[in-house]
């Protein structure tokens, strides 16, 4: 029996503030322990929060971007449960008026447009952060004693610089059918915070997250089957491998008349698998209520507006534009748009009057290449727009051959000079001066009688050879598309 899978994400973004969702400390990433904290976001007792105006903003701006319908009255509530990284034994959430419902994001797949739907956008505050005994480094341990090291080897310690940093759940439908579609889903959707520029988006530092359900179903019916949840899933890659072995234990469970517990699993990384966390039968039960401490916030027509004229061009509609309006092939628009920041500065290129192709091809060329030998981004690589377009151009004028641009572009990078600057003081000028570079044809001609010979015979290597003397002649300075027009032109007459 052939099996549908049936998918749905939770992705909790950590949004763009300075500070956090209900008090004042700051959410810089990387401080040591429990130095970011104060006494809203530990939960000491008598202590009022309140709400961060900048992260609804990024969590209003986000709903809109994925085509939510606004609640015009939304509340944040009080989920209860305990846990040794919540201080409050409760987390300032939403349940009953989430701020955004009923959205929709659309999927490129394979020439075809795919439409997952959101079920809900709400902001809510994190918890922070166990370090089990393998995970603390000696750094954290700050000046204390050999007996106390041993004792914290057998603990598990409690970092609280996360806890009330402001989070956008973001929670799809289950409408992804493989885990391709939820790969494409996941990088869709990390294209959309980026360019919205709510969220950074580093998984390596825990700003984004995400949890998968799956579950299989035969094909062809409507009931969805027993639904496994996977945490501890650090990024997309590990999410694609944990659904990926939970699409074939599943199979191989269904296919030998065995149950799927419906469970939450852990995704063992190393292993490449997941293990039994706890059933759903045990699961928590959260006991929602409206939170007392923080009054409903009234969303007027004045500001919905205000935040929806922030939200830029999104990549989808970029992408369409680079196709359309500037002529680009669909698979260097979407190599473009899926880096905002390259895509910014392919624009710029533009607009100091590169050649949109010839801009993309530098681009996905040398300069991608050069990122990813580095590991960094276009904002790091130390090149200005200007200076590219300075270097395109020239080529395009004649005055260096393209494989002498790479040259100088290295040098570029290298030094931080101008491309006219480093042609010129190392010589490297194309000549395209018809009568200079005619009388070197004319020499490389006469020199080589039996070449002409074998050319005028129809033997194609001459031309070659003729053409690298000239080169050599010029020390491979020689406008090649001149000098072949030379080369033909000059050619000696048969006696």
């Amino acid at each position: 029996m052939d099996y549908e899978v049936v998918i749905g994400l939770e992705a909790h973004a950590q949004l763009a503030t300075k500070t956090k969702l209900f008090c004042g400390c700051a959410t810089r990433f990387g401080a040591p322990p429990n130095t970011l904290t104060c006494p809203v976001c530990t939960g000491h007792p008598g202590v009022l929060p309140v709400l961060n105006r900048a992260a609804f903003e990024h969590a209003l701006k986000t709903a809109l971007a994925l085509h939510c319908r606004i609640n015009r009255h939304t509340a944040l509530d009080r989920k209860n449960y305990y846990y040794p990284d919540l201080p409050k034994n409760y987390q300032i959430s939403q349940s009953y008026l989430n701020l955004g419902v009923d959205g929709h994001i659309d999927l490129e797949l394979d020439g075809h447009t795919r439409r997952v739907r959101i079920h809900n956008v709400h902001i809510e505050e994190d918890a922070g952060k166990l370090l089990h005994p393998d995970d603390v480094a000696e750094s954290t341990l700050l000046d204390i004693s050999a007996a106390t090291r041993v004792s914290l080897a057998r603990m598990t310690l409690v970092d609280l610089n996360r806890a009330g940093t402001p989070l956008c759940e973001i929670v799809t439908e289950p409408d992804l059918r493989s885990v391709e579609e939820a790969r494409v889903y996941m990088e869709s959707l990390v294209s959309l915070l980026l360019y919205l520029d709510v969220s950074d988006c580093k998984m390596q530092e825990g700003s984004l997250r995400f949890e998968a359900s799956i579950s299989l179903r035969p094909l062809g019916a409507t009931e969805y089957g027993s639904r496994v949840e996977i945490k501890n899933v650090n990024s997309m890659k590990a999410v694609v491998r944990a659904l990926d072995y939970e699409v074939r234990r599943q199979t191989e469970c269904l296919r030998h008349g065995e149950p799927v517990t419906r469970e939450t699993r852990l995704w063992d990384d190393a292993a490449g698998r997941t293990a039994p966390m706890r059933s759903k039968e045990l699961a928590h039960d959260y006991r929602y209520f409206p939170e007392p401490d923080l009054v409903p916030v009234e969303i007027d027509e004045a500001w919905l507006e205000r935040v929806r004229a922030t939200i830029p061009e999104l990549a989808p509609a970029r992408r369409r534009r680079f196709i359309e309006v500037l002529g680009l092939p669909p698979y260097d628009a979407g190599v473009l748009v899926a880096d905002k920041a390259l895509a910014d500065y392919f624009e710029d290129c533009v607009r100091l009057g590169a050649e949109p192709k010839t801009a993309s091809n530098w681009l996905m060329g040398a300069v991608m290449r050069e990122l990813n030998a580095r590991g960094v981004g276009i904002a790091q690589l130390g090149l200005a727009p200007a200076a590219l377009v300075e270097l395109i151009r020239l080529v395009a004028q004649g005055a260096i051959a393209p494989n002498t641009a790479r040259e100088v572009f290295g040098e570029m990078l290298a030094t931080g000079r101008p491309a006219a600057e480093i042609i010129q003081s190392r010589g490297l000028k194309q000549i395209s001066d018809s009568a200079e570079l005619e009388n070197i044809v004319r020499q490389v001609l006469e020199a080589n009688p039996k070449a002409v010979a074998d050319l005028r015979e129809g033997k194609k290597q001459a031309q070659g050879f003729l053409m690298g003397q000239v080169m050599k002649a010029t020390k491979g300075k020689a406008n090649p598309k001149l000098a072949a027009s030379l080369l033909a032109q000059l050619l000696p007459p048969a006696r």
